[in-house]
């Protein structure tokens, strides 16, 4: 026996059928919104005043400081990891791995 599966998109407002999926985001955070084509224009209608006046910002909303440069030069941060937890030295899961660290695991060939 075969199954058949229907999706259907809900209006996030009125739980009437939606037939788009508006994406926005405000304050670094994104948003996602089911909505009917009527409900859709109202959304944008009310954000163009502001949309208008505003400038968009490439990188998907990266901060541009971090675009093209990098903390890690030369090295494999997860090598370095790595290494530094079979040598029974203590480095943070995430984040910046200290100079010295690097150092040893430079001097020791890597």
């Amino acid at each position: 026996m075969a199954t058949k599966t229907k999706v259907v998109q809900v209006d996030d407002l009125t739980g009437d059928p939606a037939e788009t999926t508006v994406r926005f985001a405000l304050d670094k955070i994104e948003y996602e919104i089911d909505l009917s084509n009527e409900n859709a224009t109202e959304l944008r209608e009310a954000l163009s005043r502001y949309v208008d006046a505003a400038r968009k910002v490439a990188g998907g909303g990266r901060r541009a400081a971090t675009i093209g440069k990098t903390s890690y030069s030369g090295f494999d941060p997860a090598a370095v990891r790595a290494w530094a937890a079979g040598q029974g030295i203590e480095v943070s899961a995430r984040g910046r791995i200290k100079a010295d660290v690097v150092e040893r695991f430079r001097a020791a060939g890597n």
